[in-house]
């Protein structure tokens, strides 16, 4: 379960949401040189970044989604690459991982105000 291995609350489902879109990411183009974890040098580089930043949010599980956050905490790169790797990740999700997709997706609305 996402919780026993990412942590509980909020920030344990985004941690696992973002991993698990990394990781199919990464797969799913193809990414040469992958080591045991299954990733890339530069996706295990992303995923421990993200989860770096998602352990220092600043609020915690009564965090925003990061897009509609007011302190935006990554560089401008590692920024880009996400996006990037949301973009990609985002639309496979629902036959991916339907679970994912419906907790990222309604977990989003719910802190955007129903929007």
């Amino acid at each position: 379960m996402v919780s026993r291995r990412m942590g509980p609350g909020r920030i344990g489902r985004e941690k696992a949401t973002v991993d698990f879109m990394i990781r199919l990411a990464c797969s799913g183009r193809k990414h040469q040189d992958r080591g045991p974890d299954g990733l890339c040098p530069e996706c295990r580089e992303l995923r421990l970044y993200a989860l770096a930043r998602l352990d220092a949010c600043r609020y915690g599980n009564a965090k925003p989604s990061c897009r509609s956050c007011r302190t935006h905490c990554y560089l401008p790169v590692p920024r880009e690459r996400i996006r990037a790797v949301m973009r990609w990740s985002g639309p496979r999700m629902p036959l991916a991982a339907p679970l994912y997709w419906l907790r990222h997706t309604f977990g989003k609305r719910s802190q955007a105000g129903g929007r």
